[in-house]
């Protein structure tokens, strides 16, 4: 499982490591995987061209040391300095001794020139003559000159408010060399504890991070500015807390979550779901939530609803009722919403369904039916799975705010709703009713840009509501059926567009991946 910490809980660890090692130390090991992974996204180091971008700070500082250490292997290694009287003296010297070439920008040059004082080492004690200038000058141009790696050291972990304008003025040569950036910490510019990017920002090939992940590495918009992420232990864990902000789980927790039939299992015994999906104008949306949950491990799916024909043609093993729900026979859980309409009695038949004593999934326009004040009072577990426009409507705020800020947005819905939430979309998260604080919220790293489209999120209620049914607790079955539905549509895509009516017949392939990986056995063919 990936687990991620806040900017103060990582700044608290540090500092206890630190204090029991020789100064130095831990900044040596961060540079230490640094360099490596900088190695290996070079291929031959010897006669590469690299260049650093390195601001003040500790950030700065593991960018110049691993410079150093690249430098040494024969790699041609340039750092411009953004702020030159603030630049880390040891790192400076480590790079000057390895034969790296210092240069330095227009606004370091004007601070220095007006008595700001040079640390031990730095550009104020002996830098290459002259600074970088604009973006543009011919210094830079050459600094960049057939550059091979470009190492993000700007801002650490501490940044706030995207790039000063001096920083942002680099991002566009750096593009326009089309040489990959390597995010030292975090790809400067974004929130480390939000995911938000609030102004100019770096975008990176790959990120190395230390000790732990930060949640914006994991939680979009940031996330997709981040690139391939590697973890670098630099022996911080035994110093963070045993319950962390942020987790994603991987094919092994998602194994051990999912329901295996015993010897003695019948339907019954294995869970009954019902779903309360589709109208006369929507009954497409039966047939997918009736599919997801028949391919989730449920023993028997009921459907309440008008589409019953339809339902029965592609899945003749449903259980169909034409309603009311209490009517229907016995549930262990329900999922309420997809496609339901603006139908008359839809918001009755949503109530009815929220009386009931046991979980409910609610999606779509069961969302838009919801009463606040009917789901909190409810014993019952409530899981509510609206994408961004939904989670807008029901805090009153706009789309756009949701979007930007992600973990907020969760947060908040599954506070004011007392409801375990799935938020969908690029990034899809899950958070408990109590604010994150006493379960971490879960971000779910499976998935593919060609699951947007029409019905996915059908197919993924139904596949949840299963679960659900099967006896998951509502925060595991969001996160195991969101794991499952990401994956499908991975495999099933393969990189063309797919349609949601085919997710369906792809869960069983990647279920016995999930569980043949750990177990090391098990049918591994893909297939439905």
């Amino acid at each position: 499982m990936r687990t991620a910490y806040g900017v103060e809980t990582v700044r608290s660890a540090e500092a206890a490591l630190m204090a029991e090692l020789p100064a130095g130390a831990l900044m040596q090991r961060a540079a230490a995987g640094l360099a490596a992974a900088a190695a290996g996204l070079l291929g031959r180091v010897y006669g590469r061209r690299v260049v650093l971008l390195v601001g003040s700070g500790d950030n700065g500082g593991d960018a110049l040391y691993a410079g150093a250490r690249l430098a040494r292997r024969g790699a041609r290694v340039t750092a411009v300095l953004l702020s030159p009287e603030r630049a880390h003296g040891g790192g400076l010297a480590a790079l000057r001794a390895a034969g790296g070439r210092v240069v330095h920008t227009e606004e370091g040059t004007a601070a220095a020139r007006h008595g700001a004082a040079g640390s031990a080492g730095g550009a104020g004690s002996g830098a290459d003559p002259g600074g970088v200038g604009g973006a543009g000058t011919p210094l830079l141009r050459r600094a960049l000159d057939r550059v091979d790696l470009v190492l993000d050291g700007i801002v650490g972990i501490g940044g706030s408010g995207g790039l000063r304008p001096s920083a942002a003025a680099l991002l566009r040569p750096v593009r326009d060399t089309g040489a990959p950036v390597l995010a030292v910490d975090l790809p400067s510019g974004i929130e480390a504890d939000t995911g938000e990017v609030r102004g100019e920002a770096v975008t990176a090939a790959a990120t190395v991070t230390f000790g732990t992940y930060k949640p914006g590495l994991l939680v979009d918009p940031a996330a997709e500015r981040a690139g391939a992420l590697r973890l670098v232990d630099i022996g911080l864990a035994p110093y963070l807390p045993a319950v962390p902000e942020l987790e994603a789980l991987q094919h092994a927790d998602v194994a051990a979550l999912l329901p295996a039939p015993g010897a003695d299992s019948d339907k019954y015994r294995r869970g009954v779901v019902g779903v309360v999906a589709g109208s006369e104008r929507y009954p497409g949306a039966a047939v997918l939530a009736v599919g997801g949950a028949l391919r989730g491990g449920a023993g028997a799916v009921r459907y309440v609803g008008p589409a019953a024909r339809a339902v029965i043609a592609r899945y003749p093993e449903t259980l169909v009722h034409p309603g009311p729900p209490g009517r229907a026979g016995r549930v262990q859980a329900w999922v309420v919403g997809p496609g339901l309409g603006d139908a008359p009695g839809a918001a009755e038949v949503l109530g009815q369904v929220l009386d009931t004593d046991v979980p409910v999934l609610v999606d779509a326009d069961g969302l838009r039916l919801l009463d606040r004040v009917r789901v909190r009072r409810r014993s019952a577990p409530t899981l509510l799975t609206p994408h961004a426009g939904e989670a807008a409507a029901l805090l009153g705020v706009d789309r756009a705010e949701v979007e930007s800020g992600r973990l907020a947005a969760v947060r908040s819905l599954a506070a004011a709703y007392g409801a375990t939430t799935l938020l969908k979309g690029s990034t899809t998260l899950v958070a408990e009713p109590d604010d994150g604080r006493a379960a971490p919220v879960r971000v779910n790293p499976t998935g593919t840009p060609w699951l947007a489209t029409a019905g996915s999120g059908d197919v993924l209620s139904g596949l949840i509501g299963s679960l659900l049914a099967a006896g998951l607790a509502a925060r595991d079955a969001a996160s195991a059926g969101a794991y499952l539905h990401g994956l499908a549509a991975r495999t099933l895509a393969a990189g063309a567009p797919a349609t949601a009516h085919e997710l369906p017949d792809a869960l069983p392939g990647v279920w016995r991946d999930i569980r043949g990986a750990v177990t090391g056995g098990g049918d591994r063919r893909r297939g439905g």
